[in-house]
């Protein structure tokens, strides 16, 4: 699988549920700026519906529980090139559901964990990806209407919150500080220690 920034996403046959979703929702691309943050939100509500346990969201785009990786989100969007406006969203997502610790690279099995790990129970990878489904679908009901709802429920979700971050940009220093808000638009705030965020 392919993920943010170029990085790949292990995603071996028969193990986890890997997918891809086209929205359509013909709108402006500032109007779908909070478009990973409502996935993340659907997803963790698929998570929940199937298995009971409800992960958390390391911002902007992942599934995590006990410090574990359990799904990742890219979305991706192409523009009308008359209008302007948002001719499809692509939102691809992968959840680990059957992996056990022996079945990540040595180099990810101390991050990565799967929804059969978190549970200890047998997942149902059908089970998941119909609830995956209809969670998406749910999302893209509300996606444009209820923009404030979809961030409420992402900051409830979110464990970055309250937490000490780094911050890197290319060609800048690292900069240190914390993590306070999501804004209206789903971007992290951060304070730093002289007070600016």
């Amino acid at each position: 699988g392919r993920g943010r920034l170029g990085r790949s996403f292990q995603s071996p046959a028969g193990l986890g549920v890997y997918l891809s979703v086209i929205l359509r929702p013909n709108c402006p691309p500032a109007q779908l700026m909070h478009l990973t943050c409502a996935a993340g939100v659907a997803m963790c509500d698929a998570v929940e519906r199937v298995t009971g346990l409800r992960p958390g969201i390391k911002w902007t785009n992942d599934l995590v529980y006990q410090n574990r990786k359990l799904a990742g989100i890219l979305t991706e969007l192409t523009l009308d090139g008359v209008s302007g406006n948002v001719s499809s969203a692509i939102v691809g997502i992968g959840i680990n559901c059957c992996q056990q610790e022996a079945d990540f690279a040595p180099e990810i099995r101390d991050i990565a964990g799967s929804l059969s790990m978190v549970t200890g129970e047998e997942i149902d990878r059908a089970k998941i990806a119909a609830a995956m489904m209809e969670a998406l679908q749910q999302m893209d009901r509300i996606l444009l209407t209820d923009k404030a709802g979809i961030l409420n429920r992402y900051r409830k979700d979110c464990i970055t919150l309250g937490q000490e971050i780094s911050l890197l940009r290319v060609g800048e220093e690292v900069r240190h500080g914390r993590a306070v808000d999501v804004d209206a638009e789903g971007a992290l705030v951060v304070e730093f220690s002289d007070g600016h965020l």
